[in-house]
């Protein structure tokens, strides 16, 4: 099964201070700007085996920093810039017509550094409902309880999306239950496709314009989102973190994947479709067949006979756990190891620098210098591992 890695990362200069990527957003055709001024995008190519997958990770890298040390710029591995300056949005049409439907609310995704990690459709039902399960995941990743120097939770990149950014359209940038079929999630993109359009339309915006810069492939920003110009299922919810932790949790991630293709997926009590119907039982042509009556006490579990999804309440409730607690979470760091997860090898950035409850635009510029040290060292040893 192929997968494939998008990160975006920081840029600054030798004080710490935000900067534009500048040149380095041409090293490839694999590194691109992001819409906010310094922010970085790096791309790498769909790998059939979690090896190549590092490979090239690494080396889009190594020609990025080459070419970041000449131009005295560095990348920072956070999932917000922790304090500073405001970031203006780069100019776009796109972001205009986001910015009339959404409001002020949608100034909070200017200072959010995500990885997306794309897997190839197979299994596409059981696939979207086993990625929306394993959205507590994010905890493992956690790299940044700051926002605007205020300690706002383990994941403040999770929480100003979902909790600020889209308050008011939750169901744009918020976790979607569970679907019984492929045919359900492309109806509620239609839905929010419309209701995107119709606010757009009361706002002034012009219809021509909404369409020839939205579509229902692009219209959500959604933690889990189905890609068919890819075409992949699409993880967005863990913040930038350092390559060797992406690494691992995409090679994690895409171990459980694989297992969707030959075992059974169940999803146990309430919770698959738009409304408060049962789940059930999935097999892997992603009909249901049974229903569960009762949740398990420890919900959850990924065996070489089955995948048992919880209750989309329990992963909501988990997930909210994953970003308000991270992995300090006793029921998110269990829930994690029974859905096919080694948590302890895991060292969330978040948890080292978490402990202040204000973190100074000075101290917040040494702690990006920081973490591009280690993402520089990173990445040196990744390419000495082979």
């Amino acid at each position: 099964m192929k997968t494939s890695i998008e990160v975006e990362y920081w840029v600054v200069d030798s004080d710490g201070t935000l900067t534009e990527p500048g040149p380095l957003a041409d090293v490839s055709d694999r590194t691109e700007r992001e819409f906010v001024e310094p922010l970085f995008e790096l791309k790498t190519p769909p790998c059939e085996s979690v090896s190549k997958l590092r490979t090239a990770l690494v080396e889009e890298l190594e020609a990025v920093l080459s070419r970041a040390a000449e131009l005295d710029k560095r990348l920072v591995p956070l999932g917000t810039p922790i304090n500073g300056d405001g970031i203006d949005r780069r100019p776009g049409e796109r972001g205009r017509i986001q910015k009339a439907v959404i409001g002020d609310d949608f100034d909070h995704a200017k200072y959010c550094a995500g990885t997306h990690i794309h897997v190839e459709k197979r299994n596409v039902t059981d696939q979207l409902n086993a990625l929306i399960a394993l959205d507590p995941a994010l905890a493992l990743v956690n790299s940044s309880p700051y926002y605007g120097g205020e300690r706002i939770a383990n994941g403040a990149r999770a929480h100003c999306y979902r909790k600020q950014s889209y308050e008011s359209y939750p169901k744009h940038g918020q976790l979607w239950r569970y679907v019984e079929n492929v045919g359900e999630w492309h109806r509620r993109l239609e839905h929010r496709y419309e209701e995107f359009r119709d606010a757009a339309l009361e706002a002034g915006v012009d219809a021509d314009a909404v369409e020839e810069h939205f579509s229902p492939d692009d219209v959500v920003w959604t933690p889990v989102r189905l890609r068919d110009s890819m075409p992949t299922v699409e993880w967005r919810s863990p913040d930038a973190a350092l390559p060797s932790q992406i690494l691992r949790l995409a090679g994690e991630l895409e171990t459980v994947m694989e297992r969707l293709h030959h075992t059974n997926v169940r999803i146990d009590g309430a919770g698959a479709g738009d409304g408060d119907r049962d789940g059930g039982r999935r097999a892997n042509e992603g009909a249901l067949t049974g229903i569960e009556d009762e949740p398990t006490a420890r919900p959850g579990h990924v065996t070489d006979e089955e995948i048992a999804l919880p209750a989309f309440e329990t992963v909501r409730d988990l997930a909210e756990s994953a970003i308000h607690d991270g992995l300090e979470s006793a029921a998110v760091a269990g829930y994690l190891e029974r859905m096919g997860f080694t948590v302890g090898d895991y060292h969330p950035i978040a948890m080292q620098i978490d402990g202040r409850q204000y973190v100074t635009k000075a101290d917040a510029r040494e702690l990006r210098l920081e973490y591009a040290s280690r993402l520089e060292a990173d990445v040196a040893e990744l390419s000495e591992d082979g």
